[in-house]
């Protein structure tokens, strides 16, 4: 097995390998079959979401034999030394502006881009961390980005693109990348996960997901490490949330379930279970909001999870769809406000449990409160008890006592 990061072994080729960003990809690929490619391109957005990584397929688009193309060949010279594992282009510059980002440093590259390619059509420079150039160095570079030689093309990549100054960013086609949604993440993670033929339980890839944030890259050096450390049986759930310090889903069950039952002793031991096990008790917070925040959409729209609004497995769906059945729209709402209340008040804590007890503690107790949240979870607790109480079938009347018979 390759030792290569996970990321740069499935590392798209072309622009219909790149997941996600199909608003950018399109207009590009169109731009390519039109043969109407600008001289300098500004692409921007969060990390991990393809920036670099489509400024060299549009190298190679644009170097390619057969080019400028949306489809490169793959065969040629050009194709092969830009491919993934390939040895690099000498007419492909990329410069990490992070540490090459002075006047003096644009001021060589000005001198040396007025020299032409060697072998191939077009000089390119593609400046990755491009808000790292000062002030001074994008003034230098201004009258070779304003009005380049015909042999040169700029591809800048920055995540903060408001501190490219303006006189460079109007020379230059904007295209803003996005952060990947869930869905079409967890599929890719999942077909990733197949090719590199290892058994991965399909309640770990949401986790991936969350601690990806929509960074493909940033997923994809999650799963490796999970697939790294999988043994005979794969990756499980259990060796997941072990390894990401996320909560296990039946510490959240039982602390849902407890609220639902107005059972303090059930949940405070839930408590004592998440410290004495050496969980964060502040993520153990986040992750139930999370989980309130699933149940007040599933109350709200019971078919969320068919319209995409929730990703969860089936088993877990069928547990939340009974929970949001129990609490009821209220007292989620109630629950979600002071969990996130106390997530809040829980930044620079002395005490973490003592928090998270007291935020237990205020969820409990609604009949401790006098605001309008607190009397709609204590009317609609009464009125599902009233409900059970009429659902319940009578007990059985005694039967009457026999009628003593006289015989004289």
């Amino acid at each position: 097995m390759s030792s290569l990061a996970l990321y740069r072994r499935y590392r798209p080729e072309t622009f219909a390998e790149v997941i996600g960003q199909e608003h950018v990809t399109a207009p590009l690929q169109q731009a390519l079959r039109n043969n109407r490619v600008n001289h300098a391109y500004l692409f921007s957005g969060p990390r991990g979401c393809g920036k670099t990584t489509s400024a060299r397929i549009l190298a190679r688009c644009l170097n390619c034999e057969q080019g400028p193309t949306p489809t490169p060949c793959g065969e040629c010279r050009s194709c092969l030394d830009l491919a993934r594992n390939g040895p690099g282009s000498i007419d492909v510059i990329e410069i990490d502006a992070a540490s090459h980002g002075g006047v003096d440093d644009a001021r060589e590259l000005r001198e040396k881009a007025f020299f032409g390619p060697a072998s191939s059509r077009w000089k390119i420079y593609i400046i990755d961390e491009a808000h790292m150039v000062t002030s001074a160095g994008f003034n230098a570079l201004l009258k070779v980005v304003e009005e380049p030689p015909e042999h040169l093309k700029f591809i800048f990549a920055t995540t903060e693109p408001e501190k490219v100054i303006g006189t460079i960013r109007s020379r230059t086609h904007h295209y803003p990348f996005r952060l990947v949604p869930p869905g079409t993440l967890r599929d890719y993670l999942a077909q990733v996960c197949e090719t590199e033929a290892i058994p991965v339980d399909p309640a770990v890839l949401p986790l991936v997901v969350r601690a990806g944030a929509g960074s493909v890259r940033d997923s994809m050096s999650v799963m490796d490490q999970l697939l790294a450390g999988a043994g005979e049986e794969g990756v499980t759930y259990a060796m997941a949330t072990g390894l990401l310090g996320y909560t296990d889903g039946a510490l959240l069950d039982r602390v849902v379930d407890a609220f639902a039952a107005s059972d303090g002793a059930a949940a405070f031991e839930v408590v004592d279970r998440v410290v004495e096990g050496g969980h964060d008790p502040r993520r153990f917070v986040a992750d139930l909001l999370e989980r309130l925040r699933d149940l007040v959409i599933l109350s709200a729209v019971p078919d969320a999870a068919e319209k995409g609004l929730l990703d969860v497995p089936a088993d877990v769906l069928e547990r939340m769809t009974a929970q949001a059945s129990s609490l009821g729209p209220a007292r989620l709402a109630r629950a979600a406000d002071l969990v996130n209340t106390g997530l809040g008040e829980m930044r620079g804590a002395t005490s973490p449990r003592l928090q998270l007890e007291l935020i237990c503690a205020r969820v409990l107790l609604p009949a401790a409160y006098g605001d309008e949240s607190a009397l709609l979870s204590r009317l609609e607790r009464l009125e599902a008890g009233a409900s059970a109480a009429f659902a319940a079938p009578a007990p059985a009347a005694p039967a009457a006592p026999p009628v003593p018979v006289s015989y004289t």
